[in-house]
């Protein structure tokens, strides 16, 4: 006759341990990836306003700072919005204002998060 081994009273507590914790990793992780495409696109933001304000310093045309903000970065047009302040003589400056509306699409984050709006202002001397 064969004994057979005591029972422990922990056996399969990691197992409900991990279950327990695996999502909550999920979503940190879920989380620190949005972070990161949010940074991301706060530099493309960031690069699209110098490049507008490039364009206002040197081209009188209206249009051409929002041109120049589509062309430098690959953002969504439809939500990205170009505010250029006066352009005066030569010599004087000229600000741009760029904003951009980020939509999150991660899972779960990006439902609890919603839509950031990401922004930079850029100022350069009028050259022409």
């Amino acid at each position: 006759m064969t004994r057979a081994a005591p029972q422990r009273p922990d056996s399969g507590q990691a197992t409900v341990e991990l279950a327990l914790v695996l999502p909550l990793l999920a979503v940190l992780m879920l989380a620190l990836i949005q972070a990161v495409v949010l940074a991301r696109d706060q530099l493309l933001v960031t690069h699209a306003a110098r490049e507008a304000a490039r364009a206002a310093a040197v081209d009188p045309d209206p249009g051409a700072p929002r041109r120049a903000a589509v062309s430098a970065a690959s953002l969504d047009p439809g939500r990205l919005q170009v505010d250029t302040g006066a352009r005066g003589a030569v010599g004087t400056s000229v600000q741009v204002n760029v904003r951009y509306r980020e939509p999150t699409t991660l899972p779960i984050v990006g439902r609890a998060i919603g839509d950031v709006t990401l922004s930079s202002q850029a100022t350069m001397r009028i050259e022409r």
